[in-house]
């Protein structure tokens, strides 16, 4: 979650509001109850009553001793564990020898039930309780004779009901097992609450709700995950890397060439069309916005909204059920596994956007659906008083200082990767997984586990770096072999092709080109030579914040359709409207604002580091200036594939520049430039020019009205072996045209024009050659020269490094 270092969905789902007064309730022993039909992979939009499917009899619990036993509340056929064939680990439900494997962490729990669930044939479900006897430093664990693939479950937890202490147990509340490796859509209604709440999810988080939640709460679905088939991964090098960023529903909802179908869904992301958009576009690694299950959140679902990001975790194990065109939850598992197969055989990645900062329980106003009727005072950050410690700005935060969230966390990452083969993680908020008793530890339990765990270590790992908490930004300090989006890298260069050439346009100071000149560079300052610049994961748009065309299009932010009067979203957006806000039939404002998007693609992937590209960019898509489209789950966030004739344009000026990318090695170099002499004519690896042709000194580096700057890549020895040529990039960030004098000798006799950002297709043949010396450019473009007459074929002394 970026567009600064920050959580916009966070200020939403945590606002603040005085505490509900006790409402009061009659708790009866016996009652009837609605009791949904069978669970389909699909949970509807959890607004308004919930139905009355069927109405059985069904015992519900009111206030009780803590100790009381599981066997006292049996339901149905009582089933019986063997506790002999067993180990605490691995946590979960797994298939082994005729039935299943139990093991459930509840450390401050009396008594844990396993309920195995069947339809009844009549639209409910009937429910076998079967205690789990055994324990072990907190984990309860048995084995459950003739338990069988497919068989629906949940967890019934027995304990103390002191919210004071961080402790609520509700045995009348059905909870998913967190290590279940798929589960079947739910609703959100007043039963799945803890406490008792009204119709708009509102009451006393300290009093115990009594209703039975099995009819409306998520079930675990026992899967086989013994045969999980080749690897194929096709372990693509970080400098060959091109991330492009893309939500599995948005991509594809609107896509022609994909069945109606399958669109917005696993299935649809893996058919020729939706591949050859990505082949075409040259992207090797597609990072997926969450796809592990999600509940949306108690305030989305009083303005009738869902969470559309996804950044609100149900399971840690288990894909989305509202993301697959598959109905049962086993072939929701198969149709993901089905994706990736694909675009592996594809030559494609998929790296996972995953949430393990906190979960949809939100605060304690939240639903009890898993770890909170687990064990709440284990599994989440909470204070002396039993309040939850926020450093995610989403109401809770999980506890990773305790070894068995870390178990939780790391058991979820190889699962994905060994039995789903997926390339990697990019981990949102990532600081909160490695806070110890207070801030930030790069030696945390969970980053030396990554980095040294045999199945982790081999895949992609990216961090955003930053949460809401104390010091919570700190880009450039996670450890190897993590990657770090890097917010520097965005806003220098939106300031630089924005707001600078703004500010330039009336004559104000523009900051200069130290800034954008390290950042293309790959960000030294950041990373150090001990990362290196494929540690920089560069990006200049996200998920959240503007699109690259509303970065172009809108000075404020336009987010009333969220239902929050606008408040929410970031309103640090180094954007430039162009001097008219949102849309307008104004041609020359039209035409600059493709060129300043032009801009902004071209430095993205032109620069030293890893460039992630978002869906959507390539062609100009609009979020008519919403910068948080968190809930928006319609065309505001779903890729537009009707194309105008200028994005026909940009399309293929994007894919231009990804091949012009993977062509020239010097632009993809994983170790950082030394900038010193390399040859005895003076010429370097990397050397900086002004306008005048002349290299930069330290007064022209400091100079904050210079907007013209020249970067001369020089590719090593040992790349020029691999055919590697020299380029010159020219960045003439003046609103006003300027002649700029391109290096000679040394450095050059001529040069070839390979792009230039303010044409709007890109070159359709060779050019004829350029000769050092002046040229006119226009007023804030970007070109790139291809080096003619090299270094090496030249004998002229160095010209001087200053006049």
């Amino acid at each position: 979650m970026t567009d600064v270092p920050r959580s916009n969905l966070q200020e939403q789902t945590v606002a603040s509001r005085p505490r509900q007064p006790r409402i009061p309730v009659t708790a009866s022993r016996t009652r009837l109850v609605p009791v949904a039909s069978r669970a389909t992979c699909r949970p509807s939009l959890p607004v308004g009553p919930v139905p009355e499917v069927a109405l059985v009899r069904r015992q519900t619990f009111g206030d009780e001793p803590t100790d009381r036993r599981a066997a006292d509340h049996s339901v149905g056929q009582t089933a019986h564990m063997d506790t002999h064939r067993v180990f605490p680990y691995p946590l979960g439900v797994h298939i082994c020898d005729g039935g299943v494997d139990v093991a459930v962490f509840a450390a401050h729990a009396t008594a844990v039930e396993l309920c195995l669930l069947d339809p009844d044939g009549r639209g409910a479900w009937t429910e076998r309780r079967v205690p789990i006897e055994r324990r072990s430093h907190g984990v309860w664990y048995g084995h459950v004779p003739g338990v069988g693939v497919g068989q629906h479950y949940g967890l019934r937890v027995h304990g103390p009901w002191e919210p004071e202490r961080g402790h609520r147990h509700n045995p009348a509340k059905l909870l998913l097992d967190p290590c279940a490796r798929a589960v079947t859509g739910f609703r959100l209604c007043p039963e799945v609450f803890g406490h008792v709440v009204d119709s708009q999810f509102l009451g006393d988080h300290h009093r115990r709700d009594t209703r039975d939640s099995l009819p409306f709460a998520p079930h675990g679905v026992v899967t086989d995950t013994q045969n999980p088939g080749p690897d194929d991964r096709p372990r693509i090098p970080w400098d060959e890397t091109v991330l492009y960023e893309a939500h599995v529903r948005g991509l594809t909802r609107a896509m022609p060439g994909v069945p109606e179908a399958l669109r917005g869904t696993y299935a649809g992301l893996a058919t020729p069309a939706a591949v050859d958009h990505l082949l075409e576009l040259g992207v090797t690694t597609v990072e997926l916005m969450p796809i592990h299950a999600i509940g949306h959140e108690p305030a989305l679902v009083r303005r009738g909204k869902a969470n559309y990001w996804g950044y609100s975790t149900l399971s840690y194990f288990a894909p989305h059920p509202g993301y697959a065109a598959a109905q049962e939850p086993l072939l929701v598992v198969e149709e993901f596994r089905s994706m990736v197969r694909t675009l592996h055989a594809a030559g494609l990645e998929v790296v996972l956007d995953v949430v393990y900062n906190h979960t949809c329980e939100v605060g304690l106003d939240g639903p009890m659906l898993s770890w909170r009727g687990l064990d709440a005072a284990s599994y989440y950050r909470l204070d002396h008083q039993g309040e939850h410690l926020d450093t995610t700005g989403c109401g809770n935060t999980l506890d990773a200082r305790n070894p068995r969230v870390v178990q939780m966390i790391l058991d979820s990452l190889r699962y994905w990767v060994q039995q789903l083969h997926v390339d990697g993680f990019r981990f949102d908020l990532a600081p909160t997984l490695a806070r110890g008793q207070e801030n930030f530890d790069p030696r945390h339990p969970v980053l030396v586990a990554a980095a040294t765990d045999p199945v982790l270590c081999g895949v992609k790992l990216i961090a955003e770096p930053w949460d809401l908490g104390p010091h919570g930004w700190r880009t450039g300090q996670f450890p190897i072999p993590f990657a770090e989006w890097n917010d520097r890298f965005r806003d220098s260069v939106r300031d630089f092709w924005l707001t600078g050439v703004a500010l330039a346009l009336h004559d104000q100071p523009a900051g200069g080109v130290r800034e954008i000149a390290t950042r293309l560079a790959g960000s030294a300052d950041l990373f150090g030579a001990d990362r290196g610049p494929m540690a920089s994961v560069n990006l200049v748009t996200a998920h959240d914040g503007f699109t690259a065309a509303d970065l172009t299009a809108y000075d404020t932010k336009h987010n009333r359709a969220n239902g929050e009067g606008n408040r929410d979203g970031t309103v640090h957006n180094l954007s430039w409207n162009h001097g008219v806000e949102g849309d307008t039939d104004n041609e020359p404002i039209l035409s600059a604002r493709r060129l300043s998007i032009r801009n902004l693609l071209g430095t993205l992937l032109l620069s030293t580091g890893v460039p992630m590209l978002v869906a959507g960019d390539e062609l100009g898509r609009t979020q008519k200036g919403n910068n948080n489209a968190y809930c928006q789950d319609n065309d505001v966030s779903w890729v537009d594939w009707d194309l105008r004739p200028w994005q026909e344009d940009l399309l293929a000026t994007v894919r231009y520049l990804i091949k012009l990318r993977r062509e020239h090695r010097v632009l993809r170099q994983d170790r950082f430039f030394d900038g010193r002499i390399l040859h005895s004519d003076g010429t370097k690896d990397l050397a900086w020019f002004d306008n005048e042709g002349v290299e930069m000194d330290l007064h022209r580096w400091h100079d904050p009205n210079r907007r013209i700057l020249q970067m001369f890549l020089y590719p090593p020895a040992a790349l020029r072996t691999d055919g590697a040529s020299p380029l010159l990039l020219v960045l003439q960030g003046d609103a006003r045209a300027r002649d700029v004098v391109l290096p000679g000798r040394p450095w050059a006799e001529e040069y070839s024009l390979l792009w230039d950002s303010a044409e709007e297709r890109p070159p359709g043949e060779d050019r004829e050659p350029v000769s050092a010396g002046t040229i006119h450019l226009p007023g804030h473009c970007l070109r790139v020269y291809g080096v003619l007459g090299n270094a090496e074929q030249n004998t002229c002394p160095p010209q001087t490094a200053h006049r």
